[in-house]
């Protein structure tokens, strides 16, 4: 079994298009040919000269690689992993067919391969911080090798997706230079200073601190909350106000799980019960493991009444209000604002 890397487009524009239709696609623009017939990588990069003219040959050698790989090296049986662009988790699917051209397709979905999505919505917290940089890789396509991920990744399938082993977390920087030296195109910087801070969250704010830092994330907001005590809270863990003393609009009731399984629909049918019983106008469920398909399709219905935080969502808002937050929760996570020049060569590859 091969583990791949594959990605729906540079902003995950076609993510849903890849689970619903049980299939990865090569999204590369104009590319209308059968590509089954090449005989080999010259003939691709041949090919590739007259499709795309204004590409610099390096580009059209690196992009043809990821097609190559694509179009002859996946086989039926090898395992895909789609990282999601939506929320902090990655999709696993096993590869059911041979490459398939389409040529009445529409641009770009010419080329595909169909694909059993057995696994999604994983969140990322749970992998290894090795695992998770070579999944940061900037290539569209390209397959995980290195620290034996194929068969780590298989162990996990096989227990709940937790995974046994315990390695340090790598700063950036280590992990950049492994990866160079290894001769990998490396991940996105950003991508991966979110997950060494998811790592720090779930670690000192796991169970009810969770529900802490919430607190202290709405005050950041301006809101005056009550955070329910340790134990059982009735669905109730947070309520939070606007105005003098809370006493203003929007009334918000607040559940928070920090386990590590999407969240199915009954909780979130808990909380709506919950806000009609205490007369709060909204709420909030926030879901470090995310939420299951049943509970994403409720998103429009419920817009104007329960908002949906996964990790990524937490992630962001800790962010955004982090010079706000208490002391406290600052000294037990330290962080510091940094810039850093991006990569369009890379971003383009």
């Amino acid at each position: 079994m091969a583990l791949w890397l594959v990605r729906a487009e540079k902003h995950g524009e076609f993510e849903e298009k890849f689970l619903t239709d049980n299939k990865i696609y090569l999204c590369w623009n104009h590319l209308s040919h059968d590509l089954s017939g090449l005989a080999n990588q010259q003939k691709l990069r041949t090919l590739m000269q007259q499709v795309y003219p204004n590409n610099s040959a390096k580009k059209n050698i690196n992009q043809g690689s990821q097609i190559w790989a694509f179009s002859h090296k996946m086989s039926a049986g090898d395992w895909v992993a789609l990282p999601s662009k939506f929320k902090a988790a990655i999709h696993f699917g096993k590869i059911t067919g041979e490459y398939t051209f389409n040529s009445k397709a529409k641009d770009p979905f010419y080329h595909y391969r169909n694909v059993d999505w057995f696994a999604t919505d994983i969140p990322r917290s749970n992998f290894d911080q090795d695992i998770l940089y070579s999944l940061g890789a900037f290539m569209t396509i390209c397959q995980i090798k290195r620290n034996n991920a194929e068969q780590r990744i298989k162990a996990m399938a096989e227990n709940n997706w937790k995974s046994s082993h315990a390695l340090k977390p790598k700063t950036v920087k280590e992990a950049t230079d492994e990866a160079e030296d290894a001769g990998e195109s490396f991940s996105d910087l950003e991508e991966l200073s979110l997950d060494q801070i998811a790592k720090t969250v779930i670690a000192k704010f796991k169970g009810h601190k969770m529900a802490v830092l919430i607190d202290g994330i709405l005050k950041a907001q301006g809101y005056t909350t009550f955070l329910s005590p340790e134990g059982p809270d009735k669905g109730i863990d947070i309520l939070a106000g606007m105005g003098p003393m809370g006493f203003g609009e929007p009334r918000i009731c607040v559940q928070v799980k920090s386990g590590d399984s999407p969240l199915d629909r009954p909780t979130l049918d808990q909380l709506i019960g919950t806000m009609q019983n205490i007369q709060a106008t909204q709420g909030l469920l926030v879901s470090w493991g995310g939420y299951k398909s049943s509970v994403d399709k409720e998103k429009a219905t419920q817009f104007f009444r329960v908002r949906l935080w996964d990790q990524k969502d937490l992630i962001e808002q800790l962010l955004k209000h982090y010079d706000k937050l208490d002391e406290d929760l600052k000294a037990d996570l330290p962080l510091k604002r940094i810039w850093t020049i991006t990569n369009p060569e890379n971003e383009e590859e």
